[in-house]
């Protein structure tokens, strides 16, 4: 089991457990298809994050206030609030979910997960001026300027939330100095849009095979959490990108996954135990 972190609960007599905060968040899996099958997109956080410093991990992030903005509702594809509050299983502004995943990716990987509303066509950045554009938007939209329903609204686009699939729940252990309830999506980058880190948040960035992904990080090259290896062994079986966006549709309502902490005396963190392994419900 994993259990390189960024950070954790010390003897601090100040740090209160039980008062951490957990906020929502929502993090996407982009896949696409090379010559050799199924390849995600994956992104090394910045050595100074205060949370999963130095980790690879999906695009995503907070889910903020502004993600559940009325008139994003109009403008998701084949999704609305409540049907998906009905798949998170919470009382209102599921939608804001898939809006955030959305926008974290936009902001994190440059990549846009929207159509045209005349068309019905993906966004494509395949000339210059395109490039250039949605690259200031990017940052725009990154640095709080300019909102993504300003966004959508002046180029005329739609969320394909409808394409965005819903595939696992975690939430962090109780202990860490910060804690989030995380939703995690899978949806296809679109063709013609090229993902990069941010340079700020993210300082690296690749396409990688599932298993090579799980075997780098077996061998210490690429450090990444359990929610993170736990998704990528959910593509494992996955040959394509259609394979994988099938099986995610089928996922339903998946099951909520809360790892616990086991210390030593000196209340430094010595494993993370998962649901239903050995010792699991004695740590509370």
């Amino acid at each position: 089991m994993n259990t390189a972190r960024s950070g954790g609960p010390s003897k601090d007599e100040s740090f209160d457990p039980l008062t951490v905060p957990i906020s929502p968040a929502a993090t996407v899996l982009l896949v696409r298809d090379d010559e050799t099958g199924l390849d995600v997109f994956m992104l090394r956080r910045t050595l100074s994050a205060t949370f999963a410093g130095g980790m690879y991990v999906f695009p995503g992030g907070r889910v903020d206030d502004a993600d559940s903005h009325e008139e994003l509702g109009e403008i998701c594809d084949g999704l609305n609030d409540e049907h998906a509050s009905a798949l998170l299983q919470i009382p209102r502004n599921g939608l804001s979910y898939w809006v955030a995943a959305i926008r974290e990716c936009f902001e994190e990987a440059g990549v846009l997960l929207a159509r045209h509303a005349h068309s019905g066509d993906v966004v494509r950045f395949d000339t210059p001026e395109l490039i250039e554009r949605f690259g200031e938007a990017r940052h725009l939209v990154h640095d709080g300027h300019l909102s993504l329903a300003e966004l959508c609204r002046q180029e005329n686009l739609r969320l394909t939330t409808d394409a965005i699939h819903y595939v696992s729940h975690w939430i962090t252990p109780a202990g860490e100095r910060r804690r989030f309830d995380t939703r995690f999506f899978v949806a296809r980058a679109p063709q013609a849009q090229d993902p990069l880190h941010d340079d700020g948040e993210t300082i690296e960035s690749l396409w990688v095979k599932p298993h090579e992904a799980l075997s780098r990080f077996a061998a210490g090259d690429l450090q990444m959490l359990p929610p993170t290896t736990s998704n990528l062994e959910f593509l494992l079986d996955c040959e394509t990108a259609d394979i994988a966006l099938d099986a995610a549709r089928k996922v339903g309502v998946p099951p909520v996954i809360e790892p616990r902490l086991r210390l030593n005396s000196d209340g430094k963190v010595i494993a993370i135990v998962m649901p239903g392994e050995t010792g699991y419900e004695e740590l509370g």
